[in-house]
């Protein structure tokens, strides 16, 4: 009875707190709007997420704010927002560790469970999960890979490996991220710098001088 007692309680643990492997190289995941009624508006996109296992730089775009960089220091869980506006390039500074702090009051109204079989994306072999907002009833599934963090990106940080398929919504609609690449690699130190022209400022200073400035 009691070996029973103790593979019950160990389980959880054994499935989420695993070994994972060290990943350095690019990640290119297309992005492709849902709704099939806003797909003329909205043009597939794609976003590249570079990584030398400690600093994370995501690169994207929005028809709204242009090209957009983040930088993530995984060690220190600080990021750097790179954009234009008003002719002028900003550096905005973000404490990880607030949005988290929020974020987690979310994820308790998220319920994960996992899929038998696995699916083949980028031609790698994926496992399944189904994810269920308690409040809502709403079910999606996401694919990850179990043998890599999900660090590296900024959804779905809680599940037990890198998304590799996932949908997030906007105001926009529900958007559908799908890994089409992923390369190992030895990055150059300088991709995840600041370059000098761009000013550091917090969000409210940002807001200040843009939003502000109108």
């Amino acid at each position: 009875m009691r070996l029973k007692l103790l593979i019950i309680i160990l389980l959880p643990f054994i499935i989420y707190s695993q070994d994972y492997k060290s990943f350095q190289g690019k990640l290119v995941y297309s992005i492709q709007i849902q709704d099939t009624a806003l797909q003329k508006l909205f043009k597939p996109k794609t976003m590249t997420v570079y990584t030398n296992d400690t600093i994370v730089r995501i690169e994207n775009y929005s028809d709204q704010l242009g090209q957009q960089v983040v930088i993530k220091h995984l060690a220190y869980n600080k990021s750097i927002l790179l954009l234009e506006a008003k002719n002028n390039f900003y550096a905005i500074q973000t404490d990880l560790n607030i949005q988290d702090s929020s974020a987690s009051k979310l994820t308790n109204k998220v319920i994960y469970k996992r899929k038998l079989g696995k699916r083949k994306v980028a031609g790698l072999k994926a496992n399944r999960l189904q994810l269920t907002n308690s409040k809502t009833k709403h079910t999606m599934e996401i694919l990850y890979l179990k043998n890599y963090s999900p660090k590296y990106l900024d959804a779905y940080n809680d599940i037990p490996g890198l998304p590799v398929k996932y949908s997030i919504t906007t105001e926009d609609g529900t958007f559908l991220y799908t890994l089409i690449s992923m390369e190992n690699a030895t990055l150059n130190r300088d991709l995840f710098g600041v370059p000098s022209n761009y000013k550091r400022v917090s969000f409210s200073q940002f807001l200040k001088e843009v939003v502000g400035s109108n």
